[in-house]
């Protein structure tokens, strides 16, 4: 079992873990119970009811939070010609076609998110070894592969975040910022629950949203009741 510092240890003694929180009281004791020198990431976890061994219940896309993660993405777009000036001018960080494509494919990976028009994936495909186990490869569903250029780099540069199921049924995601004040994070909670409710599988059974859980970087998870973020 992993070993916890005192500051840790305190804030846990904070937390009733029989109890199930609601939204705005659980991120208020997460900004609270926050001890670290820096400004800690407020991260959201889902657990669902999936079996994502089976291709019909895979949960995966991406939502526009309404007040950003509180960090800035460095986005770079694989696209040529007038789309690529159309990437430039919507403020991506890196923009470019073969050129780009090999020096990523010698290990370069200093970006966030990757978007591509639909007409460069047949050599953006080749970075899939890179690409693919850092969870950077471009995919449609998350709306990463798109002749839209403009629109995705500028919904990536105001706060949409992508989201996926691990093996286990598990969403991780950052929802804000230990400085963001409690609305802030409750709305953009809010935004991701309904997100992933909309994503809900068709062939999923049973109680979806079985649990959910807040927590900064450094401190200890907040048992949220479910119902109270999926009452849609």
């Amino acid at each position: 079992m992993a070993k916890h510092g005192k500051k840790y240890l305190e804030a846990l003694q904070k937390v009733d873990r029989e109890k199930l929180y609601e939204p705005v009281e659980a991120l208020e004791l997460v900004k609270s119970i926050s001890t670290a020198k820096f400004d800690e990431t407020v991260e959201a976890a889902f657990r669902l009811g999936i079996d994502t061994k089976k291709a019909d219940q895979q949960v995966r896309g991406a939502v526009v939070l309404p007040h950003g993660t509180g960090k800035t993405k460095r986005v770079l777009v694989f696209a040529k010609g007038e789309k690529a000036k159309e990437a430039e001018l919507a403020g991506a960080d890196f923009v470019g076609d073969e050129d780009l494509i090999n020096k990523v494919s010698q290990g370069w990976l200093d970006f966030d998110v990757v978007v591509a028009t639909p007409d460069m994936m047949g050599q953006v495909g080749r970075l899939g070894r890179v690409l693919g186990p850092k969870g950077l490869m471009p995919n449609p569903k998350t709306g990463t592969v798109t002749f839209e250029v403009e629109k995705a780099v500028k919904e990536i540069k105001a706060g949409k975040i992508e989201y996926r199921a691990d093996k286990a049924g598990n969403i991780h995601a950052a929802i804000g910022k230990v400085s963001f004040s409690t609305e802030q994070l409750a709305e953009n909670l809010q935004t991701l629950a309904e997100a992933l409710i909309k994503a809900k599988p068709a062939a999923a059974k049973g109680t979806y949203m079985k649990s959910v859980t807040v927590s900064s970087t450094m401190g200890p998870g907040v048992s949220i009741n479910p119902n109270s973020v999926a009452a849609r």
